[in-house]
């Protein structure tokens, strides 16, 4: 039986640990193309790309809080994980409503700190990929 459990759980450790690395490699995909089409529409090209782009930001959003609740499950600190639950909150509430904040002249920092607070995001999941990483890395033998 308890041999059983052990199985078990290294199953899920190690499903955990390939769920993961999946979760990472989309979000680094996504970014190479969300920052790619976000240097377009700086430039003044492919507008018509734009529901694209909040989609797949949305996406990025969706695996980065997927990674949160691995995160949280495989004992990484709880306040990474809320951090990247709030920090999604935000990407997606500055990408819906940034054409509206600062219009002018100094649009320009709107688009300056939706590319942080996007970048950010990546960092996050890179952070919670290496946690859980690590937390599960016992499994690998």
């Amino acid at each position: 039986m308890l041999a059983t459990v052990g199985r078990h759980r290294a199953g899920t450790l190690m499903a955990m640990r390939i769920a993961t690395t999946i979760l990472n490699m989309v979000i680094r995909l996504d970014a190479l193309i969300l920052v790619t089409l976000g240097v377009l529409f700086w430039t003044g090209n492919a507008f018509s790309l734009i529901p694209l782009h909040m989609l797949l930001g949305i996406l990025l959003v969706l695996c980065l809080w997927a990674l949160a609740i691995l995160g949280w499950r495989s004992g990484a600190p709880l306040g990474l994980a809320l951090t990247a639950i709030v920090w999604g909150l935000v990407v997606v509430w500055l990408g819906l409503n940034q054409d509206s904040l600062v219009p002018g002249d100094l649009h320009w920092l709107i688009r300056v700190l939706h590319l942080l607070v996007g970048l950010g995001a990546i960092g996050l999941a890179e952070t919670l990929g290496a946690r859980i990483r690590r937390a599960t890395a016992h499994t690998s033998g």
